[in-house]
């Protein structure tokens, strides 16, 4: 199978929060990128795929938290996939840091960068 992603993803582990319209579900991201994560899925999870969400995440060892307005894009047995939208410009600038931090690849991030522009 070809990998159509056109983001980076890293691995990123850390406790998050993901916020529906109707409840809110303790998480662990499991990597993330400029366009969308990964997080474990709970027992008690309930929406559905193309509910709008919110998830939240600290940065460990800072009080910087990222919100980051997702759509699910696919529920499986023990992880959801998420799908990044209208991110606010402070979430937007500490999530290309870490992953600036994590790809050591300047040319590919401002690439991914423009790409995202580009799709808004």
């Amino acid at each position: 199978m070809q990998n159509r992603r056109q983001f980076s993803r890293i691995m990123f582990s850390t406790a998050a929060q993901l916020e529906t319209a109707s409840s809110q579900y303790a998480c662990t991201l499991l990597d993330i990128s400029l366009h969308g994560a990964l997080i474990t899925k709970s027992d008690a999870f309930a929406g559905n795929k193309n509910d709008e969400a919110i998830l939240r995440f600290t940065l460990p060892q800072s009080d910087i938290e990222i919100k980051m307005p997702v759509v699910i894009r696919h529920i499986e047995e023990n992880h959801i996939g998420l799908k990044c939208h209208n991110i606010d410009i402070d979430s937007i600038t500490h999530l290309k840091r870490l992953v600036e931090l994590n790809l050591a690849d300047e040319t590919l991030l401002h690439r991914e960068l423009e790409t995202l522009i580009y799709q808004t």
